[in-house]
């Protein structure tokens, strides 16, 4: 059976829910902890050491795991390659204010 047939027959039945697996909690230090199956992890694009935003919901008892946004850095070359004249601004004249040299 390949991972896609695997991933079909996992299916549940709720709407909205694409794959759905029974995972144990277990103790891991003072917390629980569970491990994600491999076909889920990869549907959502983590792997060991992602981030992930953990919410959980007021009515239900449910946890939703989301991956965290990496924010990207940016160095001042690139940001400065995206410069061109048609994105630069005039030069703005803001006056004196106090005892500034210009």
């Amino acid at each position: 059976m390949n991972s896609k047939e695997h991933l079909e027959t996992k299916k549940d039945q709720r709407k909205g829910v694409a794959y759905m697996s029974i995972v144990i909690a277990q103790k891991w230090g003072n917390s629980l902890g569970i491990r994600i199956p491999k076909e889920a992890a990869e549907r959502i694009g983590i792997g060991q050491g992602s981030e992930m935003e953990l919410y959980i919901s007021e009515n239900e008892e449910a946890i939703t795991l989301k991956p965290k946004k990496v924010k990207k850095k940016y160095a001042l070359d690139e940001l400065l390659s995206r410069v061109t004249p048609e994105n630069r601004h005039n030069e703005i004249d803001f006056g004196i204010e106090g005892r500034e040299l210009l």
